[in-house]
């Protein structure tokens, strides 16, 4: 699909569909995804490099039969590429984090097919970013000629609707101004208040909850498995064997079939392994559980978590405690430890929004969803500030020394 679109300087702009990430030059991608990395070092979010993405359809991880079906959109001028969006043709809403399970029960009920929709995301990723990936200097056109196009593909295919999930905060109010509906929903993020290390950390909670910490962390060192944090070289190919072996078991307790293939954790071998840190536990030479985190330019990112065989607070001391650790010794000011999840606000991760936008062709059923989101805005605001309030970290002297 390609179509011409106008920018406000009066050039046109090209905008194409792609079914596959191998149609774009991956510098011309990463150009627009992160070109804070031209020098050499991290992007800062490696979920929408070409690599990642590229990882997830050539493993067969996205595309025929899963539901996640590419169409990348792309935005040229002159020939040179100005934007780009991960966009895919949804025929489920599993994998999103973002849930609309009942707006499409409504909507079928009503007589209407919702899916396919189209989804511009990162598949299986509940972590904030940009969506709309603009070159830079060239923001405002190239934001605004891929939401355009994206709700042209959407309406020219007579699709129910379109949705950008996880956008950052400046995407979501420019596109609420060009129409779009705004959503917000919550995760937990651990921030670097200038702690120095993890007893700088510790010192700024409350007197109760540094104790707890400390217990955790007790019985996790009880259990006296041998922690190693490995990433680059340092991971090995029989290391993915035990992270398959994690996933698979976290999968088939949470949501049944994991959504990655097993080629993908060979392909991340291969093109990713600079990006992803394992903190792994083992008992002598025999992987026990692992928590598998990307590294972004500030932030660590956790995304898997999976364990063999049950050790008290080892999943919290992995998947937490370790990655501050790692973060405050290799200079990352943030750690995002996944969706959901309020017991992380117990362990020095706070409440923060996330945002997400969404199109709905049927003009009834969009007056009524939006109806719902004004609402649901006001809950989320409201239950953030309340669950900062219940965060762990000391407010007075006489607290700390209770």
């Amino acid at each position: 699909m390609s179509q011409t679109d106008t920018d406000p300087d009066g050039d046109l702009i090209e905008i194409t569909a792609h079914a596959s990430l191998r149609d774009i030059a991956a510098a011309d991608w990463d150009g627009c995804a992160c070109p804070e990395a031209g020098d050499g070092g991290r992007p800062r979010d490696p979920f929408t490099t070409h690599r990642f993405l590229a990882a997830l359809e050539d493993s067969g991880s996205v595309g025929p039969g899963t539901g996640w079906q590419p169409r990348y959109l792309t935005a040229r001028r002159g020939g040179e590429l100005i934007a780009c969006a991960p966009l895919y043709a949804k025929g489920h809403s599993q994998g999103e984090y973002v849930f609309d399970h009942a707006w499409a029960d409504a909507y079928m009920r009503a007589g209407g097919d919702y899916y396919p929709k189209l989804q511009v995301a990162v598949p299986f990723t509940p972590v904030a970013g940009r969506r709309f990936l603009t070159k830079p200097g060239h923001e405002v056109e190239g934001l605004s000629a891929l939401v355009q196009g994206a709700v042209q593909v959407a309406a020219q295919n007579q699709l129910s609707s379109l949705h950008a999930t996880f956008c950052s905060e400046a995407e979501a109010v420019a596109g609420e101004r060009m129409g779009l509906m705004r959503r917000t929903g919550q995760q937990y993020h651990w921030l670097d208040q200038g702690y120095g290390d993890f007893d700088g950390f510790l010192a700024a909670l409350s007197s109760r909850k540094r104790k707890t910490i400390r217990r955790e962390r007790q019985g996790a060192a009880a259990s006296g498995l041998d922690v190693a944090f490995l990433t680059g070289d340092e991971l090995q190919p029989h290391h993915w064997d035990a992270v398959w072996a994690f996933y698979q078991d976290t999968g088939a307790r949470k949501w049944g079939t994991p959504y990655l293939t097993r080629e993908f954790f060979e392909i991340a071998h291969e093109t990713l392994r600079d990006d992803m840190l394992l903190i792994l536990a083992s008992d002598d030479d025999r992987p026990v559980a692992g928590a598998l985190n990307l590294i972004g330019r500030d932030t660590l990112y956790g995304r898997y978590w999976g364990a063999l065989e049950h050790h008290p607070f080892l999943h919290f001391e992995l998947c937490y405690y370790r990655a501050i650790d790692w973060a405050l010794a290799h200079g990352l000011t943030r750690v995002e430890a996944g969706a959901q999840g309020e017991h992380k606000l117990a362990r020095g991760y706070l409440p923060v929004a996330t945002h997400s936008l969404h199109w709905i062709a049927d003009p009834g059923f969009r007056d009524a969803v939006a109806r719902y989101l004004e609402a649901e805005r006001a809950a989320v605001d409201e239950e953030i500030e309340v669950l900062t309030g219940y965060g762990p970290f000391r407010r007075t002297q006489m607290e700390d020394q209770e």
